[in-house]
């Protein structure tokens, strides 16, 4: 029964924007998604599903940060913000080193520790665009009027869509995978993703 009360009180119209401002902001590149390109195209799908999962769960934990105040909470404390910013981008300096030096793609090997499941939770929560916009897209729309049943249906809706998102992020690296068969292509390809990566930070930490 709560169910059926909670499925009628959402503004289902609502849903629709909701989800095409989530796709454009949140599917945009970023750390997290250009990394899923850099572990498509390394290591392939299959051997990359232990990092996707893991971005999805530290995404998914932002998401619900966001949801409960959580980080608003913390942002106003000027110690925490900064600490979280400093962590955030040493991670993702690492995570750039090991994009950049690469091995070229020949033989299949085990993907590298930089891909693995808790590494992707861990750039899931250091991801700072993360933070940014999924709060702004959270903010964006409202489902219900009730506030509990309104946070509830976004959750569900933008869990979807950080699914698919980064799912399709990560199949999208497969297509460039030919280009890291030929060690100098490699390299150029591995370091244009690694200043990606960076790239992306500076602008999500500085805009």
């Amino acid at each position: 029964m709560p169910e059926v009360l909670l499925v009628g009180a959402i503004r289902w119209g609502s849903v629709g924007p909701l989800m095409l401002v989530s796709l454009a902001i949140m599917g945009s590149p970023g750390p997290a998604t250009v990394s899923l390109v850099a572990a498509g195209s390394s290591y392939g799908v299959l051997r990359s599903l232990r990092y996707l999962v893991g971005i999805i769960v530290g995404t998914s934990i932002v998401l619900l940060a966001i949801a409960t105040g959580v980080t608003a909470a913390l942002l106003a404390v000027p110690a925490i913000s900064s600490i979280l910013t400093w962590i955030s981008a040493a991670y993702i300096l690492w995570l750039a080193y090991h994009i950049a030096t690469s091995p070229p793609l020949t033989d299949p090997t085990a993907a590298s520790n930089a891909f693995s499941f808790a590494g992707g939770t861990l750039l899931g929560i250091a991801n700072p665009k993360a933070w940014v916009a999924i709060a702004t897209v959270f903010a964006s729309a409202h489902l219900a009027d009730e506030a509990t049943t309104d946070a509830t249906a976004k959750i569900a809706v933008l869990t979807a869509m950080i699914i698919v998102i980064c799912g399709t992020w990560l199949v999208a690296g497969t297509s460039i995978a030919p280009l890291l068969r030929d060690p100098p292509r490699a390299r150029v390809v591995n370091r244009a993703l690694a200043v990606a990566v960076v790239g992306a930070t500076a602008f999500a930490l500085f805009h």
